[in-house]
């Protein structure tokens, strides 16, 4: 029981998705997590506004079993299969989390400080959900992909494009961390 209470290591959940996806490849099919709003929009009746959303959705639902499974997964892995209520961070980090006002660092997975329904009541924090969200949908869409989409599904697919994109990830995220954040807060 104490190897599911931990994290698993690299050379179990590394092979368990590459098992994944090359089922999913010799099904035909490609992962990916942010396509599911377009399904979840063409489904709720977008298409009668919007050119974009009248797509047929039947083939794509599958995917919308990855995103139940999302959901069912981070509540039992919360909820059930972890032991502790900290968060395994770097000390260092927490410490300079904690220099920018995040006192939730190391003890909770979403920072109060921003998820919090106390928290919603800073005009500041609406700001940042609002820019932050739109920038992530936009890159999104404008990649033909999320992270999730391009570095598991893209690159499992040795797609050039999905490589790019990926790099750019890392870029933007450094860029983030250690240039923008500290503006921020």
């Amino acid at each position: 029981m104490e190897a599911i209470y931990n994290p698993w290591p690299w050379y179990v959940s590394g092979p368990l998705i590459a098992l994944t996806m090359a089922i999913l490849i010799l099904l035909g099919k490609r992962f990916g997590m942010s396509s599911n709003l377009e399904t979840f929009c063409a489904m709720g009746g977008a298409g009668k506004f919007v050119d974009y959303f009248k797509v047929d959705t039947r083939p794509r639902r599958w995917n919308l079993m990855v995103v139940l499974g999302t959901f069912i997964g981070g509540f039992i892995g919360a909820n059930v299969l972890s032991p502790r209520d900290d968060v395994a961070i770097n000390k260092k980090s927490v410490e300079t989390l904690k220099a920018f006002g995040f006192d939730s660092a190391g003890e909770a997975y979403l920072p109060t400080e921003l998820f919090s329904a106390q928290s919603l009541s800073d005009p500041k924090i609406w700001a940042i959900l609002l820019v932050g969200g739109f920038l992530v949908g936009f890159g999104a869409r404008y990649a033909g992909g999320c992270t999730s989409g391009h570095a598991i599904s893209g690159l499992s697919n040795l797609q050039v494009p999905s490589l790019i994109a990926v790099i750019g990830f890392f870029v933007g995220g450094l860029v983030m961390v250690h240039m923008i954040f500290p503006l921020i807060f």
